[in-house]
């Protein structure tokens, strides 16, 4: 397995601005659910919404990382 010290791969990409986004979405999520859980249900949207946000973020620069890519709206 390939150590990466940096944190970029050969295309120039930082895959730790992936994980950040992850841990980011993660962190959303989180915080929606408690949301839901108190009846807040408006913040609750507003952290799922920025949780998917995050999550796309993070797709888009593991496929430029791959070398695919980078826009999803073909899809």
């Amino acid at each position: 397995m390939t150590d990466i010290v940096d944190g970029s791969n050969a295309n120039g990409v930082d895959l730790n601005e992936a994980a950040r986004q992850l841990q980011q979405a993660a962190h959303d999520v989180r915080v929606a659910f408690d949301c839901i859980a108190l009846d807040e249900l408006d913040r609750a949207h507003t952290h799922a919404i920025t949780a998917r946000a995050a999550v796309d973020a993070a797709e888009n620069a593991l496929r430029v990382a791959l070398g695919g890519e980078a826009s999803v709206a073909g899809r």
